[in-house]
């Protein structure tokens, strides 16, 4: 009974998955199977301006969307992994890739503080537990972070009188 309700729905996004992806048939394309920029010709895709790029080319496409909470939500899983393992290297990569993904998203702030003082960088790691606070102030851990914090930041300060 509720897959009944939600069939409208699928099919309407799939309806618009191919039409974002470009693969919506223009009539006059005929019936190719081909996307409808490689139908043309490639003397019609040369840019008028010599030295330049087209702009639309898949060369040119980011390699992400900046908006996709999905994507940002399976970087912290992978990146947990990572932390887990002890490579700190990728979680922290992967940890800024989930923030490229949702800005505004507290949580890879945190991990990413905690990767970065495993790491032992430790000036980052204030920051990044900085912006957890910024974006989350009212956070259960709130407490134990501004600990982190300050004991992160006399570390920071007995290295500079070293």
């Amino acid at each position: 009974m509720r897959c009944k309700r939600f069939l409208p729905w699928l099919a309407a996004l799939g309806v618009l998955e191919m039409a974002s992806l470009g693969y919506a048939q223009d009539p006059q394309q005929g019936s190719s199977s081909k996307p409808p920029d490689a139908a043309a010709p490639a003397a019609a895709k040369k840019s008028d301006k010599p030295g330049k790029s087209d702009t639309d080319s898949a060369k040119n496409a980011p390699d992400q969307p900046k908006w996709d909470p999905l994507r940002a939500e399976k970087d912290i899983e992978v990146a947990e992994h990572y932390m887990h393992i002890g490579d700190y290297d990728a979680a922290i990569d992967r940890l800024e890739d989930a923030i490229d993904s949702k800005p505004g998203y507290a949580i890879p702030f945190r991990y990413l503080g905690e990767a970065q003082e495993k790491k032992g960088l430790k000036k980052q790691a204030v920051k990044s537990y900085q912006r957890y606070l910024d974006l989350y102030p009212h956070a259960e851990d709130a407490a134990k972070i501004k600990k982190k914090i300050e004991k992160l930041y006399k570390e920071v300060a007995k290295e500079k009188k070293n």
